[in-house]
């Protein structure tokens, strides 16, 4: 095993089993087709409404699975860890998950992922007729190009987006009309995340990256992508400001604006920790004259064990606070339902 320490039978065979487990734990909520691995809400299709599907490499859950059911998504297509899903899978997907009102492909900006969703589009509107619109989640500000994407990376407001687009399509709303508000939640989201240790991939045995006792990762990617700096340790006041500064100023969020404050753990930083960081978070922003309109701490959008964690804010006016407060039944966020 040459050091690896996990709760594993067969690094081939985690994401089947994980999914096995999804389904044994959730039959209320999901259906599991495990051998295209789609993880279903389990009255999909729903008449008359949008039906939304993400996907993407497994190792970042709750994301995406974890978010399908009442007010969220239709349907989440899994790949290998760190992997992007195929075409065949999204494309069944998207298929089982059109009621007649058309689907919503939500795509974090990595090339593999927009390049199959692209592609199952394509099939799914030639076999079936099937009218798809997608949005391309892109909020990463700490780099430019990265080792799997051309432009920004997707990451924490794929999570926030996920929510409120969910709710709009729950409420009956038309294809462009949810594909509009998506568009919306991404222009006006913006991320930054940080590293403490690497993370091991199963297939791998070994981790991603190296990092030294005393150094973190400042901008790191959620598969373990180079960041933009590799720096000494430092305190989580100084850590934050690291994170929230080039967040704030990217958009940029001013004195006066409104916004969704969300705190994610990578994985291995546990509660105790991710609640000192968002009270260091909620004092820089309050000190900027920016308000928090509602706020979510934990583990969302992981990147298997790795330690750290990641800042994302959202400008948010009434219509995305109520959409955000709409009801939610999916395994990993649940609230109002």
């Amino acid at each position: 095993m040459g050091g690896m320490k996990k709760l594993i039978n067969d690094p081939a065979d985690v994401v089947s089993e994980a999914l096995q487990g999804m389904a044994a734990a959730h039959p209320d909520r999901l259906r599991v087709d495990l051998e295209n691995r789609i993880v279903y809400r389990k009255d999909a299709p729903r008449p008359g409404k949008v039906g939304l599907i993400s996907g993407g490499g497994s190792g970042h859950e709750p994301m995406h699975g974890g978010f399908v059911g009442l007010g969220m998504l239709d349907a989440a297509c899994a790949g290998e860890v760190f992997t992007s899903p195929v075409p065949d899978q999204m494309m069944a997907a998207t298929k089982a998950v059109d009621a007649g009102a058309g689907v919503l492909h939500i795509v974090k900006n990595y090339t593999g992922d927009v390049m199959n969703f692209e592609m199952a589009a394509e099939l799914a509107a030639a076999d079936a007729g099937t009218e798809v619109l997608s949005v391309v989640t892109n909020d990463d500000v700490a780099v430019q190009d990265s080792l799997y994407t051309a432009g920004r990376r997707g990451v924490g407001v794929t999570v926030l987006l996920e929510k409120i687009v969910g709710a709009a399509a729950e409420e009956g709303r038309p294809l462009q009309e949810v594909a509009d508000l998506a568009k919306k939640v991404n222009d006006n989201g913006r991320s930054m995340g940080m590293a403490l240790t690497s993370c091991t991939v199963p297939a791998a045995g070994k981790p991603t990256f190296e990092l030294a006792e005393n150094e973190m990762e400042v901008g790191i990617g959620i598969h373990g992508e180079p960041g933009r700096q590799r720096l000494p340790l430092a305190p989580a006041r100084d850590i934050a400001a690291m994170l929230v500064d080039p967040v704030v100023s990217d958009l940029p969020y001013q004195q006066g604006d409104s916004v969704i404050a969300f705190v994610n753990s990578m994985g291995g930083t546990p509660l105790l920790e991710l609640y000192l960081m968002y009270n260091e978070v909620a004092q820089l922003l309050d000190r900027a004259g920016i308000t928090v309109a509602r706020s979510l701490v934990g583990n969302y959008i992981t990147s298997l064990e790795m330690a750290g964690c990641s800042v994302t804010l959202l400008k948010a006016d009434d219509e995305l606070v109520r959409l955000w407060d709409a009801p939610v039944n999916t395994p990993g966020l649940r609230w109002g339902a």
